[in-house]
């Protein structure tokens, strides 16, 4: 790798080291992913994450080695139903693919300065569970539904730098063994646990839109929308209900992520653009008024476009000085975007809309029109009857949001006063719904 990109890469990933520090993540590796050769790869990641300080619970699946053991189960809306003798294998199997990730976290970091590097991995009965009872009419016997997540004992786990491993088993208080199912134990106790990820290591690298774009985030509406799509295998379907579920109940964010993509983990948690798709409740609220302690992060977004010209330079004192005026969109934390508005009279101009490089063009977040939308609603509250928009470099972006072109004699008086007649800025003005 080139020097200067790999420095480069090093200091865009430092913002994201710091925001995972500390954060809870529910990693699902379904049996598919277990049975891939790039399984290694995947738990050296994750041996990383908690390095790095990452509170880890890693659930497993074995579905298809259960299919290898038991070729004539009866299966019931896709669910195992299963009988006394079926579960001597299911503990079998479970025990075997638990000792194969234990080995795996056991190897620490090999090839690396930290190869010696202990990791503790700790599994046990975490998981109360209750039999799903009888559906279509028939009695599914030990196939379960999780009852309850022992959070305090799981916490205590972490606390103490340990990474959970849960089995898909849950057990009663009579000390009978239900059959779960990993995805949906993977949400629960991402729930439970107010995890701020759930990560499902699937097929796809990423959804896609109409034209074969990918989709690099969409919120739980959208997978409901999706999970029907019979072009879906059963397993990535199970995975986006699971990350839907969760992000609807208060997980901060999903990803879905490829197990054959070697270091897709560490690409979608630590570069600007991800390589997955996320799920999350957060798109539309990733904007809020700016604070005084976001001048720096909105210094660093407004830089290149000041340097290309496509922008006015701001110096930090004016920017302190304004920061009321400003908005900020957050993406996992961290200020990937910014836009100002200023009143004047019954309009506004709608000034400095700002996106990380990184973060344009990106299906599925469109960060500069959720800064548009929320400037355009806080103009709307004040009562505020047109916004107006000066721009050398993105009139057309512009008119796909509702603004018209127009001419300087169209600006408020003042405004046309100050205008600059060799920047040669296009205006462009919206009339707001409330007018």
């Amino acid at each position: 790798m080139d020097t200067h990109v790999y420095v480069r890469w090093f200091r865009d990933s430092t913002p994201y080291i710091s925001a995972h520090r500390r954060k809870t993540f529910v990693v699902l590796l379904g049996a598919d992913a277990i049975a891939q050769a790039n399984l290694t790869n995947i738990v050296h990641d994750l041996a990383l994450l908690q390095t790095l300080g990452v509170r880890l619970v890693v659930v497993h699946g074995c579905r298809e080695q259960l299919d290898a053991e038991l070729a004539g189960s009866t299966f019931v809306s896709g669910r195992r139903v299963t009988d006394d003798a079926s579960m001597a294998h299911i503990t079998a199997v479970n025990g075997q693919i638990r000792s194969q990730i234990e080995a795996l976290f056991s190897m620490g970091l090999p090839a690396t300065p930290m190869h010696n590097t202990d990791i503790t991995v700790v599994s046990g009965n975490f998981v109360t569970a209750r039999p799903i009872g009888v559906i279509d009419g028939v009695d599914h016997l030990f196939t379960g539904k999780v009852r309850k997540v022992r959070t305090g004992q799981l916490a205590a786990v972490l606390e103490h730098g340990a990474v959970a491993l849960l089995s898909p088993m849950g057990y009663s208080p009579s000390g009978q063994v239900f059959n779960l199912a990993a995805a949906e134990l993977a949400a629960e106790v991402a729930i439970a646990l107010h995890a701020d990820k759930l990560i499902a290591f699937d097929v796809l690298s990423h959804l896609v839109d109409s034209a074969g774009r990918r989709r690099s985030g969409v919120d739980p509406g959208e997978v409901d929308a999706l999970v029907d799509d019979p072009t879906f295998n059963a397993n990535t379907a199970a995975h986006l209900r699971a990350l839907g579920r969760a992000v609807r109940s208060g997980v901060g964010r999903g990803h879905l992520i490829s197990y054959l993509d070697d270091g897709a983990l560490l690409a979608e948690l630590f570069t600007a653009p991800g390589v997955g798709t996320q799920v999350s409740e957060e798109l539309r609220g990733m904007v809020r008024r700016a604070r005084a302690s976001d001048v720096a992060a909105i210094v660093e977004v407004i830089r290149p476009m000041e340097e290309s010209g496509a922008l006015v330079r701001r110096p930090r004192d004016r920017l302190e000085a304004e920061i009321d005026h400003f908005f900020v969109a957050e993406v996992d934390g961290i200020v990937v975007g910014t836009c100002a508005l200023y009143p004047h009279g019954t309009a506004a101009e709608l000034a400095c809309v700002a996106v990380k490089e990184s973060f344009q063009n990106q299906a599925g977040l469109r960060v500069g029109t959720h800064l548009v939308e929320a400037a355009e609603s806080a103009a709307q509250t004040l009562g505020l009857q047109r916004l107006f928009v000066l721009t050398t470099q993105a009139p057309h972006w512009f008119e796909r949001l509702g603004y018209l072109p127009a001419g300087v004699d169209a600006l408020p008086t003042e405004k046309q006063k100050f205008y600059n007649l060799q920047r040669k800025s296009k205006v462009l003005i919206k009339t707001l719904e409330n007018a």
